[in-house]
C-alpha cells in the first residue's frame, strides 16, 4: 500500500523576508508522517496572486491526495490566498453561509469579552466568508478566519490561516475526520540511533549497506557540527498497513545497522 502523497504551500512575503520563522510547515510534517502520509514537497511563496495560482496549478499537476496550504486567508488586502486558488481553479467565489454564521459568532464572542467595540459584519470580515464555489468552511475555534476543504480532481485541497495556534486548532479538530476519510492510514515509526562517531563520513559505509538491505525502511546519518559536542546518529522509520509490520521492519534494520557500526568499530547506544 502506498502512503497518501502531500504538498505544503506557505504563503507570505514575512517568511521569504525571514522576518518569520515557518514553524507551519514543521508541524504539519509532523502530524502527517505519523499518519503514515508522505510530505512530498514544501514551497515557499509571496502574498501575490500570479504566485499562489501559479503555485498551486503546480502542485494540482503533480497529482498529490493533499495540497494544504498556509497563510492568506485574514481580512487584509494583501490575504489574496483564497481569491488566488478560486482564480485559478476557474471557480467563482461565493458567500458561504456557514463560514459567514461562523465569522458572525467569532466575532460576537469577541465582542462580549471587550476584544473589539462591534460586533458588525464589517465588509472585511465578511472578506473572510467568501470561499471557492464547492468549498466547505472548516471551524476556527481561535480565530476569526475558517479554514477550507475544497476537492479538484484526485487532489483535495485544505487552506489554513498562517496564525500557528489557529492552524493547529482546525487541523486537530476540524480536518483530522476528513484526514481520515482521504486515504487508509498507515503505520509510522522512526527510531533514533546515537553513536560515538563524529565524522559522518566513517558510517557512510554502514549506514549505505543497511539502506540497501532494508529498502522498505528509510535510513539516514545525521551530522553534528564539528566540535559542537554532539556526536553523529542515525534515524531509521517505516511505513506499514500494521504496527506490527512497522516494529518488524525497524527491529531487522536496527539489529543490521548496529552489527554493521560496530564491525567498523563504532559504538551505539
Amino acid at each position: 500500500m502506498q502512503p497518501s502523497t502531500i504538498e505544503i504551500l506557505v504563503i507570505g512575503n514575512e517568511v521569504l523576508a525571514g522576518n518569520v520563522v515557518d514553524t507551519n510547515s514543521h508541524w504539519l510534517c509532523g502530524q502527517l508522517s505519523a499518519r503514515g502520509a508522505r510530505v512530498r514537497r514544501i514551497t515557499v511563496l509571496p502574498d501575490e496572486p500570479a504566485a499562489i495560482g501559479d503555485g498551486m496549478l503546480g502542485a494540482l499537476n503533480r497529482k498529490p491526495n493533499l495540497i494544504i496550504t498556509c497563510g492568506g486567508l485574514g481580512p487584509t488586502a494583501d490575504d489574496f490566498s483564497v481569491v488566488a486558488i478560486a482564480g485559478a481553479l476557474l471557480l467563482p467565489l461565493e458567500e458561504n453561509s456557514t463560514a459567514y454564521a461562523m465569522i458572525l459568532d467569532f466575532y460576537a464572542r469577541l465582542r462580549a469579552e471587550g476584544g473589539v467595540n462591534t460586533a458588525e459584519m464589517l465588509p472585511v470580515r465578511a472578506k473572510m466568508a467568501q470561499l471557492p464555489r464547492g468549498a466547505r468552511p472548516l471551524a476556527n475555534n481561535v480565530g476569526a478566519s475558517p479554514g477550507i476543504l475544497l476537492k479538484h480532481d484526485r487532489s483535495t485541497i485544505v487552506c489554513l490561516p498562517g496564525v500557528p495556534g489557529e492552524m493547529k486548532v482546525i487541523f486537530a479538530n476540524s480536518l483530522a475526520p476528513h484526514l481520515e476519510m482521504l486515504s487508509t492510514p498507515l503505520s509510522y515509526a522512526e527510531r533514533t540511533i546515537r553513536t560515538d562517531a563524529w565524522d559522518e563520513s566513517i558510517m557512510a559505509p554502514a549506514v549505505d549497506g543497511v539502506a540497501a538491505r532494508h529498502p522498505q525502511v528509510y535510513v539516514k546519518s545525521r551530522a553534528q557540527e564539528y566540535g559542537g559536542g554532539m556526536p553523529d546518529f542515525v534515524t531509521l522509520a517505516a511505513r506499514g498497513r500494521e504496527e506490527q509490520d512497522v516494529i518488524r521492519l525497524l527491529d531487522a534494520a536496527e539489529q543490521d545497522l548496529r552489527a554493521s557500526l560496530h564491525a567498523l568499530g563504532i559504538k551505539t547506544e
